[in-house]
């Protein structure tokens, strides 16, 4: 694990340590929990959804350039089904 240094306004700061005590007090530590622990969180988290989204617009990207196929498909699906 690397140590960095980063500036934060104070309002965040303030934030980051409300979720730090509530945290704590959750785990049933005294005090509050680690503030590096709660950015480790977030940046997981904010990691987590950029690589959700990245996938779901690739989703969407063969969705849109296989459409016609996929409509052919499932029409194709939906008759089998529909005969006796």
């Amino acid at each position: 694990m690397k140590t960095i240094a980063i500036s934060i306004d104070e309002a965040s700061l303030a934030a980051i340590d409300r979720i730090a005590q509530s945290a704590g007090r959750r785990r049933g530590r005294k005090g509050q929990a680690n503030r590096s622990e709660v950015i480790r969180r977030a940046v997981r988290e904010f990691i987590a959804r950029g690589n959700r989204r990245e996938r779901e617009d690739r989703d969407r990207r063969i969705l849109a350039a296989n459409r016609e196929q996929i409509e052919r498909q499932a029409e194709a699906l939906v008759g089998e089904q529909a005969e006796p």
